[in-house]
């Protein structure tokens, strides 16, 4: 399942282990396109959580996130890797696999 995040929940669920988190928002298409590729990579055991940047700017602000969706892949709470616009589900594999 793919984790909701919040102002009260984000340090905790991405401070261990490596957590893919998509920074979205309702009205872009990008994000409603990408949304069944990651549900995929989801069921397949990868850790995803995803954030309201809407609901959540000073987060989204905190990490320099401008443009949607946009991808942080954080290890052990540290942000390691930036990448944002829609990728199919090969190229996210693809650039998951550098860090796994």
């Amino acid at each position: 399942m793919i984790v909701e995040l919040n102002n009260e929940n984000f340090t905790k669920e991405t401070s261990n282990g490596l957590k893919l988190v998509d920074f979205y928002t309702t009205w872009c298409k990008y994000c409603t396109n990408q949304h069944p590729i990651l549900e995929e990579l989801n069921e397949n055991g990868v850790w995803i959580g995803k954030l309201d940047c809407d609901k959540y700017p000073e987060i989204a602000k905190k990490y320099g996130v401008s443009g949607f969706p946009s991808f942080i892949l954080f290890k052990n709470g540290v942000a390691s890797a930036q990448f944002a616009g829609y990728h199919t589900k090969s190229q996210m594999l693809d650039k998951l696999m550098n860090y796994i």
